[in-house]
């Protein structure tokens, strides 16, 4: 049974910064690109950041240069450093696993940026 499980989310002022945790389970973490997407309300799912089995990045225009994306193959968990966020990060973010043998999410967790 294949669960990611997200954490770290929660309510943050503009140009804070949170860590956000996927632990994975279930699926050869080592063969998945690991993602993190997220949806605000009444918008579409959005890409974040990914991050390949051999390390590679890849960043939204809106993540670069506030965003990081990293992996730690000895708990199997992927990660997002968020800092400098803003009203608009505002979303319940996704982590994803992509893989041989499928696509997964986890349940999601909510991020809240206000003052």
């Amino acid at each position: 049974q294949v669960q990611l499980v997200e954490s770290g989310g929660g309510l943050v002022q503009p140009g804070g910064s949170l860590r956000l945790s996927c632990a994975a389970s279930g699926i050869v973490f080592s063969s998945n690109t690991m993602g993190w997407y997220r949806q605000a309300p009444g918008k579409e799912r959005e890409l974040v950041a990914t991050i390949t089995i051999i390390g590679s990045t890849n960043y939204a225009d809106s993540a670069k240069g506030r965003f990081t994306i990293s992996r730690d193959y000895a708990k199997n968990t992927v990660y997002l450093q968020m800092n400098s966020l803003k009203p608009e990060d505002t979303a319940v973010y996704y982590c994803n696993a992509d893989g041989p043998w499928g696509k997964y999410w986890g349940q999601g967790t909510q991020v809240t940026v206000s003052s």
